[in-house]
């Protein structure tokens, strides 16, 4: 299948007039974003995708609309390899734009499942942008699908299509409310139609979504990070369970489901998030910074150098070297320039895939004790790599610290992660982890000690967590109505979060 994708849709009038791959690390969600009521709609889109490629990088596409037709262009790969040329942005006309970049939670990626979706409604066309998991999707689809519903996807998302055109409501947004009430689990949304641009938050706000403003238009986007490469001003988050409704009118706020105690994902602080932004009124980078000082605190270590294991646990390792009074270095310099879809075709060329994208720097390695710091360990498989790697470059003692607690428990809410069986915390002691790794000491941040470092010195409330840490804890924010099996261990393959 071909790895472009152009659609040129004709609409009719708003209804308003009436798991699991094998690697290490941990897979990003998604990221939306969206514009409304500019001129350079598709451009302005484009590089708020840029901003957030972090979240996804197997495939990317924007939606437009010129007031006569919707535009779709879709790519797999990066966005900067398709949307940066001209004349894909030229394809894409119209004041209005959507877009999406993806890293799939489950099953291959395909050109099909790369969104926005797009379908012809009854008077009108409906483009749909998603980042979560809807935790009922095969549910959904299967019921769907036995009711005469042809899907064109294996993503869950699509189901939200599905629900909207057969609502037996009469103006859009109610048929999106509709939809709504019917899917389970992570979502925020961004949807265009021909006469507006919708966001909406799923009630326990798993997932992010802000509002910001960019020569008096409204923008949408997953993170301030996309807001501030367009140079749009933050105006806030969407709150959870909230709509928003952006017309050439201006926007209307819409909270028709009961409000939930909220659980926004925990793992926007830890790994997610770009540092730069700001999430929930927390700064990313000082989040993870105050991860590493709490780190330091509960578990010191008489070592030489603390060295940041490259790129996410570089904030933390700043944290631990102020609060532990070690100095910090770069002890590990990590290649940019490798792809992660480059083959290893042997166990050889697997071997050294680290050394492909790691490098000891042996001039800072070399006789010292050092405290290695990461953001998390999900197989060990790396985190053993490493530790080899620092050993053969002279480190005479190599303490691992991670900052955050050991993940026991699936998701199932957006995040790329392994069945339990697969999750090396979830199997095996901390003395176990250490020797399988092959470090003199490890140690994880404690779950009280991540919630003192976000502003709570009181620690995690068992009966009104803030986050959703059901990854470390077990305690799942909703019913996992896919799960298949006993007990909460996999999804179906064909569930595709965005």
């Amino acid at each position: 299948m071909s790895d472009t994708h152009h659609d040129v849709y004709d609409t009719g009038l708003d209804t308003d007039q009436t798991f699991g791959r094998e690697s290490d690390d941990l897979g990003e969600k998604c990221g939306v974003f969206g514009v409304y009521g500019h001129a350079d709609a598709a451009a302005i889109t484009a590089l708020g995708l840029h901003a957030l490629q972090h979240r996804g990088q197997e495939a990317a596409g924007i939606c437009s609309f010129d007031g006569q037709r919707f535009f779709s262009e879709r790519r797999m790969g990066l966005v900067g390899d398709h949307f940066s040329r001209g004349d894909v942005i030229e394809r894409l006309p119209g004041n209005a734009a959507i877009g999406h970049v993806r890293y799939s939670t489950a099953g291959g990626t395909i050109l099909r499942n790369v969104q926005p979706l797009f379908a012809e409604l009854h008077g009108g066309g409906f483009a749909l942008a998603h980042n979560g998991n809807l935790t009922n999707g095969m549910t959904l689809r299967r019921d769907l699908i036995r009711s005469g519903a042809l899907y064109q996807s294996t993503s869950d998302t699509e189901a939200m299509l599905h629900l909207v055109a057969r609502s037996s409501r009469n103006r859009f947004i109610d048929r999106f409310i509709d939809g709504l009430s019917r899917v389970e689990g992570a979502y925020s949304f961004v949807a265009l139609t021909n006469k507006k641009m919708v966001g909406a938050r799923d009630p326990y706000g798993f997932r992010p979504l802000v509002l910001g403003m960019l020569d008096g238009c409204y923008i949408l986007a997953s993170e301030t990070c996309a807001l501030d490469i367009i140079g749009a001003r933050f105006v806030r988050d969407i709150e959870a369970g909230e709509i928003v409704v952006i017309t050439d009118e201006g926007i209307e706020s819409i909270k028709p489901f009961p409000q939930q105690p909220t659980r926004p994902c925990i793992f926007e602080y830890i790994y997610f998030a770009r540092p730069d932004s700001m999430v929930h009124g927390h700064s990313v980078y000082e989040a993870r910074k105050a991860f590493g000082a709490e780190l330091a605190r509960q578990e010191p270590v008489d070592a030489d150098v603390v060295i940041p294991v490259p790129d996410s646990g570089v904030p933390a390792a700043i944290g631990y070297a102020q609060a532990s009074g070690i100095p910090y270095e770069l002890g590990i310099i990590r290649n940019h320039y490798v792809g992660r879809t480059f083959i290893q075709p042997t166990q050889a060329a697997r071997d050294t895939g680290v050394r492909m994208k790691h490098s000891a720097n042996r001039s800072v390695v070399t006789g010292k004790r050092i405290v290695l710091i990461d953001d998390s360990i999900v197989r060990g498989t790396t985190s053993m790599k490493i530790v080899k790697m620092m050993r053969e470059a002279g480190a005479r003692e190599v303490h691992f610290r991670i900052a955050s607690p050991p993940i026991k428990f699936p998701d199932y809410y957006g995040i790329d992660m392994p069945d339990q069986q697969k999750l090396f915390a979830a199997n095996h002691s901390i003395e176990e982890m250490r020797r399988f790794i092959g470090c003199d000491s490890l140690a994880f941040i404690s779950v009280d000690g991540m919630y003192r470092a976000l502003g709570h010195p009181e620690g995690r409330n068992p009966a009104r967590p803030l986050f959703a840490d059901h990854c470390f804890t077990g305690d799942y924010p909703t019913q996992i109505r896919d799960l298949v099996g006993e007990g909460p261990k996999q999804l179906s393959m064909l569930a595709e979060g965005g």
